[in-house]
């Protein structure tokens, strides 16, 4: 698979490997971001710099997420929801009274751990569609 598909494609199966590495490219490019874009630009431009790249990195990281989920046996929308639910309460927050958020971090830290569990450590499902096949000769469930 290509990096462009990679990273922009939301339909196929990914390993945990190609997940594992996409990932790390895109935190790595996003750290590496956020150190140079203050030396590049002014603070108060490297603060919507820095916002830009964010939001932007939604895209490839909900990418992985969709086809890994669909490697799991699961929808693509499954791994796109958690990975929103990790990103966007970061968002939130500055529009959201100090009451929420305690929530919103409980929300993020949640996904957090289900993405890692689920997309991240758990092998493929045994099957190309994910639906698992009852054995030849095997009785039917009543």
């Amino acid at each position: 698979m290509s990096l462009v598909r990679l990273f922009s494609d939301f339909d196929g199966r990914i390993g945990l490997r190609p997940f594992w590495l996409g990932s790390i490219a895109i935190a790595l490019a996003l750290l590496a971001i956020q150190r140079t874009a203050p030396l590049l630009a002014g603070h108060r431009d490297a603060a919507m710099i820095i916002a830009f790249v964010k939001a932007f990195a939604l895209f490839p990281w909900a990418a992985l997420a969709a086809k890994r989920a669909t490697d799991r046996g699961s929808t693509p929308i499954f791994g796109i929801l958690l990975i929103c639910a990790i990103v966007l309460p970061e968002q939130l927050r500055p529009l959201l009274s100090i009451g929420w958020r305690p929530s919103l971090e409980a929300i993020s830290t949640m996904a957090w751990v289900v993405a890692f569990i689920d997309l991240g450590l758990m092998p493929a499902a045994s099957t190309e569609d994910g639906v698992a096949t009852t054995p030849v000769g095997a009785k039917a469930a009543e």
